[in-house]
């Protein structure tokens, strides 16, 4: 790499992502002008993913280097891919903080990006993300992130949460890449955790993200905690995102699974407790309708999902089957 190239660090948390992870790591080292350090944290994936990206790691050996082990054996991130292994799933924000811890040892990185292992960055993002984000004086960065299929169609530019349900609105989705105009930073309430980049100077004034809530709702509470370190937007970097490739994420043309369902109202409610109390009760009867609402169109497992989100009780059977017994070890369920 030449030595003016600024450096950035990416952290990825990896769950049953062999399908995906290729054309990610494929995306980051076609980066141009700007040098990487990518921590990957595999959440006890009960697919092929590690076996994935050891293969990538050995066809790339002329490119990168590479290392691997569990969390916490490796004390800084020194290569150009490094792979750690968590004991169980944990979740989202487990995964990227581990990362970001190991990427937070180098002082020489100034700016982190949390990728999801289900995109892909155009060549010309990473440096589009150092140069907008050079000072430093800001919490957390975004851009635009588009759905990964034809037609260039945005899936969230940042986005909103509504304080009276809790209810999370991505701003400019389903809006055309080449008609939407740029959001202004000053007008959102966080930027999507899928594609996002936080400065050190945050991280170390208000630490990383929360891990009880599993999934979702974590860069939203990061946000909300940012004080009075401003967004910011990075009008050039792009980001081409396929959106819940694991573990069914609602998307313009899909309903939402029931493990989705599940800690998307589940985490709502831990948030408002959390931030705004005295929109609980609508955010409840927010879970109430939507559970009616999924019951009344024969979706019986999403509405049993929401419900149990709602009201906090353990998760379905089904939603526990589908993250496998590695993550049931975690215990994430339980309102701790």
């Amino acid at each position: 790499m030449a030595p003016h190239q600024a450096e950035l660090g990416v952290a990825i948390t990896l769950f049953n992502s062999q399908d995906v992870i290729e054309a990610c790591l494929d995306s980051l080292l076609a980066a141009q002008d700007a040098q990487l350090r990518v921590v990957l944290v595999d959440n006890a994936s009960s697919d092929g993913t590690v076996e994935v990206v050891r293969h990538w790691a050995v066809s790339h050996a002329g490119e990168i280097g590479f290392r691997e082990g569990a969390v916490g054996e490796i004390a800084q991130a020194q290569s150009w891919l490094t792979l750690l292994h968590a004991p169980a799933n944990h979740g989202f924000a487990y995964g990227c903080n581990r990362a970001l811890e190991l990427l937070l040892h180098d002082p020489t990185l100034e700016l982190f990006w949390l990728l999801n292992p289900d995109t892909r960055a155009a060549p010309h993002t990473p440096a589009a993300y150092l140069k907008a984000g050079s000072d430093g004086q800001f919490a957390l960065m975004g851009g635009r992130t588009l759905y990964d299929r034809p037609g260039e169609v945005i899936q969230t530019d940042g986005g909103n949460v509504s304080r009276l349900t809790g209810r999370c609105d991505p701003v400019n989705q389903g809006m055309s890449h080449a008609e939407a105009s740029l959001p202004d930073p000053a007008r959102l309430d966080f930027i999507s955790g899928a594609n996002c980049v936080a400065s050190r100077r945050f991280i170390e004034r208000h630490g990383l993200m929360r891990e009880d809530y599993f999934l979702y709702y974590e860069e939203v509470d990061w946000a909300i905690r940012r004080g009075g370190l401003p967004l910011r937007y990075a009008a050039e970097a792009l980001v081409w995102h396929q959106g819940g490739s694991a573990i069914g994420s609602a998307l313009d043309n899909r309903r939402a699974s029931p493990l989705a369902n599940y800690f998307t109202y589940r985490s709502r409610m831990r948030f408002m407790a959390r931030h705004y109390p005295l929109g609980l009760p609508g955010a409840f009867l927010s879970g109430l309708a939507k559970s009616a609402q999924l019951a009344i169109t024969g979706d019986g497992a999403g509405a049993r999902a929401v419900l149990a989100g709602t009201l906090h009780l353990r998760m379905p059977a089904g939603v526990r089957a589908k993250l496998g017994r590695s993550q049931r070890a975690s215990n994430p369920a339980h309102w701790d």
